[in-house]
């Protein structure tokens, strides 16, 4: 679904990001939520920057994206704003009371059990680099990675989906697990790869990153070009 300019809820993204962040930036998870229920929405582009800013903060108060705007709500946090969207409208919360609690389940491993170990590697190996405790941390990252992946891929076994049906949840563990994408952490996993790839593969998925993508026509602020 095409993004809309006139539709009543409206995201925030980034005009711009470095190469390595392009299919990662949260906007995503918001982007795909609502492509799943079918549902327009407008995108208000920020330049580096403008997230610090009072206004982006009066709806951010950590300065990130994306946030979310509809009819007088404003929300942030990507996994908070993807439970609101399969709450609001029909088409991704599963059904029956033990289903969605399986996905709230699974939708808070994402974010409190795998994301941050992930995360951690990514400062190491990207904001931290130069810094000289960045190298020596690596190998005990990577082993909590590893133990974190085992366990997910234990846990999943054959079933197609963590949480029985595909919801928040799913949608949110395969955004976690995505930024492993193309690492040996996640190629050691055959059952947590073909998940992801599961994910996807889904149609609403494939037109969420096709808008995301398209979202980056601005420059890079002038340090970042002085210093490339």
């Amino acid at each position: 679904m095409p993004v809309d300019p006139a539709a009543p809820i409206t995201i925030t993204a980034y005009d711009w990001v470095p190469d390595f962040a392009k299919g990662q930036v949260r906007d995503l998870r918001v982007r795909w939520a609502l492509e799943e229920v079918g549902q327009r929405y407008a995108v208000r582009l920020l330049p580096q920057g403008a997230q610090k800013q009072p206004a982006h903060r009066a709806l951010q108060p950590f300065g990130q994206v994306p946030t979310y705007e509809e009819e007088g709500l404003t929300l942030f946090e990507s996994g908070a704003i993807v439970w609101h969207i399969a709450e609001r409208f029909p088409g991704l919360m599963p059904a029956g009371a033990a289903a969605r609690a399986r996905s709230l389940e699974w939708t808070f491993a994402a974010m409190n059990t795998l994301e941050p170990v992930i995360t951690d590697r990514a400062m190491a190996t990207l904001f931290e680099a130069g810094e000289p405790w960045s190298a020596p941390r690596l190998p005990s990252i990577d082993a909590r990675i590893e133990e974190r992946l085992r366990e997910a891929e234990d846990r999943l076994a054959d079933a197609e989906w963590f949480a029985g049906a595909f919801g928040p949840g799913d949608l949110m563990m395969v955004s976690v697990l995505r930024m492993l994408d193309g690492t040996p952490h996640l190629a050691s996993h055959p059952r947590l790869a073909d998940f992801v790839a599961r994910g996807t593969a889904r149609p609403a998925f494939q037109r969420a990153m096709a808008d995301h993508l398209a979202g980056f026509t601005g420059q890079p602020p002038a340090a970042f070009a002085e210093a490339s």
